[in-house]
């Protein structure tokens, strides 16, 4: 997994590309707070549980596979930990 920085907030989360369309996500536990995004969806008191993506941060990870920086990785069928993370389209 690689380091990927929303251009806009400059929240931080860990990601790994399998494919164009298969995108695995780690978000920090502070998304709600350093995200512009997730704190304007939520509000007060709220949880985000429910926010499914950040478009700029979306936009951030694109980037990140346009310029190199982020690869799209082959799944290695037989390797423990290999393709069993939860994918989250951003």
């Amino acid at each position: 997994m690689r380091a990927v920085e929303c251009a806009a907030c400059g929240n931080q989360v860990l990601c790994e590309k399998f494919s164009v369309a298969h995108t695995s996500v780690q978000w920090t536990a502070d998304a709600a707070v350093v995200c512009a995004e997730f704190r304007d969806r939520v509000g007060p008191g709220g949880t985000t549980a429910r926010v499914r993506t950040c478009g700029t941060l979306r936009a951030s990870i694109d980037r990140a596979v346009e310029d190199g920086s982020l690869t799209v990785s082959a799944l290695e069928p037989g390797v423990p930990g290999s393709g069993t993370r939860e994918a989250v389209d951003v």
